[in-house]
């Protein structure tokens, strides 16, 4: 099996001992990887990372410290999986809930394959549409015609690990929402179903960052968000017919 890394900020202890709990019962090993505290960058930090004209421009919403310490988390584990020896690796934040399937899935999923650079753990849509599916043992994997959004569980080749460290900063939009941009990365993103975890306990000794975007009251007036996100959706719905047409699916 690949190697597992948990995204874990030092101040979630409770979250740290529950998703220790869960692969350690499944008999998956694991690395934390220390999680960036937003709140803890200064000025030139965010400069050097983050590019608040194009989120101006093209995001949903302005990003919020803790968010911004998200993406550079999960390009900290990226970059685990880029230099590491293992062919691939799994990324877990901190507030997962697995199923039992959750090891033979991995373990599957550690094999030799040319389908896919990503596969996601999770979904919230039961019922995806999915551009093509193969058996995954006893199971399913598919490439979903819309990425997942929520980066809670996923695994990554080594190649394409690489790939998302080189082209990461600056970024302008979340993490988990980057990666459905699929025509951007160049990476073929697949969804095992079904997902072996689902969201856990929301709990954070550091907050929430829903909490923070809704505190800060980070996104735009109702009538620029409506403007934006029907852009948004007509250039999202473009560029995937596009992607999927040119890939021959």
């Amino acid at each position: 099996m690949w190697p597992a890394y948990v995204i874990n900020l030092a101040d979630n202890t409770r979250r740290m001992e529950r998703s220790a709990a869960q692969l350690d019962a499944a008999g998956v090993a694991w690395t934390r990887i220390e999680g960036v505290n937003g709140w803890g960058l200064s000025d030139a930090d965010l400069a050097d990372v983050y590019d608040p004209a194009r989120n101006a421009r093209d995001a949903k919403h302005r990003l919020v410290r803790p968010e911004i310490g998200c993406y550079l988390s999960h390009i900290a584990a990226w970059r685990v999986i880029a230099e590491g020896d293992a062919d691939g690796g799994f990324i877990f934040e901190d507030d997962f809930a697995a199923d039992d399937t959750l090891a033979a899935k991995l373990t599957l999923l550690s094999a030799p394959q040319d389908m896919w650079d990503m596969v996601k753990l999770f979904s919230f849509d039961a019922t995806p549409k999915l551009v093509v599916e193969e058996p995954l043992g006893e199971w399913r994997i598919a490439l979903p015609y819309r990425v997942p959004t929520c980066l809670i569980g996923y695994g990554l080749t080594r190649e394409a690990a690489a790939r998302l460290v080189a082209r990461a900063v600056p970024f302008f939009r979340p993490v988990d929402e980057d990666q459905k941009f699929i025509w951007e990365t160049g990476l073929t993103v697949a969804l095992v179903l079904p997902p072996p975890i689902v969201v856990g306990d929301q709990e954070a000794a550091t907050g929430t960052i829903g909490s923070v975007r809704r505190a800060t009251r980070s996104g735009r007036t109702a009538l620029g968000q409506a403007l934006h996100n029907l852009r948004y959706q007509a250039r999202y719905a473009w560029h995937l017919r596009r992607h999927w047409k040119g890939a021959g699916q």
